[in-house]
C-alpha cells in the first residue's frame, strides 16, 4: 500500500455515476413499479452500494481503510437507462473516489442481476468518477510567482562543521509546489544576525521566508526570540498546526518553539533544524498555508 502517513486529515467527498442500460420500456416499469420478481430494485441495489462502499479496502488490495462519514446513492431514469449516483464524503488522509466507483459499480451489478430475468439485453453502460475534492489535489492554484527564501539558523553548519540538510529539504518541497527558492543562507544561531537576515530579506521584497533550525530549548536557540518582536501580525494557527500533526508521529515535537506570522507583506515561518522536523513542518501546513496571500490581497475570504 502507498505510505499516506505524512499526509494529513481533511474534508474529501467524492461523486460517481454508473449506468444500466435496459432494452425495453416494460423493463423500466417493472423497475418503477416494484413489479421486478426479486424485489424492490432500487432499495436492493443501494443496500448493496452502500455495503461495497464501506468493504472497498477489503477488494482493492490497494485501498486504506478509511471511516466513511456520509455515503448516498440516488436514482434517475433517462429513457431505457437508470443512472446511478453515488456520494462519499470521509475527514481522512487519503480521498474516497475509489469508494464511490466501487458503490457505483456494486449498485449497477445489483441492478443487473435483478434485471436479466425479465430483460436478457440489460447492461452495465458505464462507471465514471464525476468529481472529488479535498487533500492537495483542490489546492492546485499555482504560486511559482512567489519569492522565497530559506534561512539555516545553525552555529555548527555556518561554521563548516557539518552539512545542511533540513534547509536543502525544504527548497525541495516548495519545488513540488512550483515555488522557485531564490535565495538560501546559513547563519548563526544568533539573535541579532537572524533579525539582521530577515530584515534584509523584508526590504528585497520576499514574499515568504523560511527559517530553520533555533526552534528548541538549548541555550544557542534564538529563532523564535529573533523573530517575534519584528513581526505586525503573528499567526499562531500555522505552528499549532505544525506541532499537532508532528506529535502523531514523534513525541518531541511539543518542544518545538516555532513561530509564524507577517513582517509587512513577508510570510515568515520557522521549521526545527532537524531534516525529518523540517519536511514534517512542510507536509503538516502546505500548499494550504499559501492562502493567506489570496487572503492578503483580498481576492478570497472563504
Amino acid at each position: 500500500m502507498v505510505d499516506i502517513t505524512h499526509k494529513n486529515h481533511s474534508l474529501r467527498k467524492a461523486i460517481a455515476q454508473a449506468t444500466v442500460k435496459t432494452s425495453s420500456p416494460a423493463t423500466i416499469q417493472a423497475v418503477e413499479q416494484r413489479k421486478v420478481p426479486k424485489g424492490d430494485v432500487f432499495e436492493f441495489a443501494r443496500a448493496a452500494g452502500l455495503l461495497a462502499i464501506k468493504k472497498t479496502s477489503d477488494v482493492i488490495p490497494d485501498c486504506h481503510p478509511l471511516p466513511v462519514e456520509f455515503s448516498a446513492i440516488s436514482y434517475r431514469l433517462e429513457g431505457l437507462n437508470i443512472i446511478i449516483n453515488v456520494e462519499v464524503h470521509t475527514i481522512y488522509k487519503t480521498g474516497v473516489e475509489v469508494e464511490a466507483m466501487h458503490g457505483a459499480a456494486i449498485t449497477a451489478l445489483t441492478i443487473y442481476d435483478m434485471l436479466k430475468p425479465i430483460d436478457k439485453a440489460v447492461e452495465i453502460a458505464s462507471v465514471q468518477l464525476l468529481s472529488k475534492e479535498g487533500g492537495k489535489s483542490s489546492s492546485r492554484k499555482s504560486y511559482a510567482g512567489l519569492r522565497s527564501a530559506v534561512v539555516v539558523c545553525s552555529d555548527s553548519i555556518s561554521k563548516g562543521e557539518n552539512q545542511d540538510k533540513a534547509g536543502k529539504a525544504i527548497i525541495d518541497k516548495l519545488a513540488g509546489f512550483e515555488i522557485k527558492n531564490e535565495a538560501y543562507a546559513v547563519i548563526a544561531d544568533d539573535l541579532q544576525a537572524i533579525q539582521d537576515k530577515l530584515r534584509t530579506l523584508n526590504r528585497e521584497g520576499f514574499d515568504l521566508v523560511i527559517f530553520s533550525g533555533g526552534t528548541g530549548l538549548s541555550p544557542r536557540d534564538n529563532t523564535p526570540e529573533a523573530i517575534a518582536p519584528l513581526l505586525d501580525k503573528e499567526i499562531p494557527g500555522i505552528m499549532e498546526t505544525a506541532r499537532s500533526y508532528g506529535q502523531k508521529l514523534m513525541p518531541f515535537a511539543m518542544l518545538s518553539r516555532g513561530i509564524a506570522g507577517f513582517m509587512g507583506d513577508t510570510l515568515v515561518m520557522t521549521t526545527p533544524g532537524s531534516p525529518n522536523g523540517a519536511v514534517q513542518t512542510i507536509d503538516a501546513v502546505f500548499p494550504h498555508i499559501l492562502h493567506v496571500f489570496d487572503v492578503r490581497k483580498g481576492l478570497h475570504h472563504g
